[in-house]
């Protein structure tokens, strides 16, 4: 089997602990780092919630890096009342046994993808990207090596979920959305218009209970955390999943539609900041350098979340 390379980025947060659950079991990925960015939470707490998933998940041999604590020009905004004061939900906080690697998540990222060849490494962008704007910065050669770039983020038909047309993780931090896309990276968003098409049922949720193991269970407690919070404040009974789609999507690309398009990000109006202009006709984007999903299987989606987590 060949493995895929594979560096995650994220702000854990209830929806990245299920994506982690769900890399930290597949087998088809060499997982070189989780590096953390503050987000959802400060990164004080998102690199001690990726250490805590880490132990859960008895995959002590991944080494996690806290990141950036701010955006590049912004004030740090966090999503608590949607992941709990601590980032997981219900989930009790603990200090793991094994504490983070030595060094910064920006040159942990830098370094192993330099250090391997062209397009070997993928990343999977779940929160804020800053820390990959600020590899960037450090290393602009970064953007030819890196492979593609599945980042959670991005709103178009949908809407947005922080503002009316912007998603939390480019709202963040549009300046490093922005500079991240301009840099030539293969990215690849998972906007809204497709993780809402993901959505944790009764019955998804009742499955991975059913599981018994302790990843299942940790992803059904962020799940059935999240129906309850979106229940109150959305009114929505089946939450939807977001940040599992970029790490799907490297595992079974079949499970999404993707088109080219070209995307940017507004950074200087406060009204739209963060709003993500999808364009898909060439004639008016002058060319199409990245994809934007536009549809999921979310059976499939969540099949591959019970199958990766039993």
């Amino acid at each position: 089997m060949n493995r895929q390379s594979l560096i995650i980025d994220c702000d854990p947060g209830v929806d990245d602990a299920v994506a982690l659950m769900l890399a930290f079991g597949a087998g088809e990925f060499e997982l070189l780092a989780v590096t953390a960015v503050g987000g959802n939470v400060p990164v004080e707490k998102t690199a001690r919630n990726a250490r805590m998933l880490r132990q859960i998940a008895g995959r002590g041999d991944v080494p996690v890096f806290a990141g950036a604590d701010r955006p590049l020009r912004r004030e740090p905004a966090g999503a608590g009342e949607f992941h709990g004061a601590e980032g997981l939900g219900d989930l009790t906080p603990f200090e793991p046994d094994a504490p983070c690697t030595e060094g910064h998540a920006v040159d942990a990222i830098v370094e192993r993808v330099m250090a391997r060849p062209e397009g070997s490494v993928a990343m999977a962008v779940m929160g804020p990207l800053t820390n990959l704007a600020l590899a960037l910065r450090r290393e602009p050669a970064l953007a030819a090596r890196l492979g593609p770039v599945a980042v959670m983020g991005g709103a178009r038909s949908e809407g947005g979920n922080i503002t009316a047309s912007a998603e939390f993780n480019i709202w963040a931090d549009p300046d490093a959305a922005a500079e991240v896309l301009a840099s030539g990276c293969d990215v690849v968003l998972f906007g809204l218009d497709a993780t809402h098409q993901v959505r944790a049922t009764e019955g998804r949720i009742a499955t991975l209970e059913g599981l018994g193991t302790a990843k299942a269970d940790t992803a059904a407690s962020m799940m059935r955390f999240s129906q309850r919070i979106e229940r109150e404040i959305v009114g929505w009974d089946a939450p939807p999943v977001h940040d599992p789609c970029p790490v799907a999507w490297l595992l079974r690309p079949g499970l999404f539609e993707l088109a080219s398009c070209r995307i940017q990000v507004e950074t200087e109006s406060e009204l739209t900041r963060g709003h993500t202009a999808v364009e898909f006709r060439e004639e008016m984007g002058g060319g199409l350098p990245h994809r934007w999903a536009t549809s999921a299987d979310a059976d499939g989606v969540f099949a591959l979340i019970a199958e990766k987590c039993a």
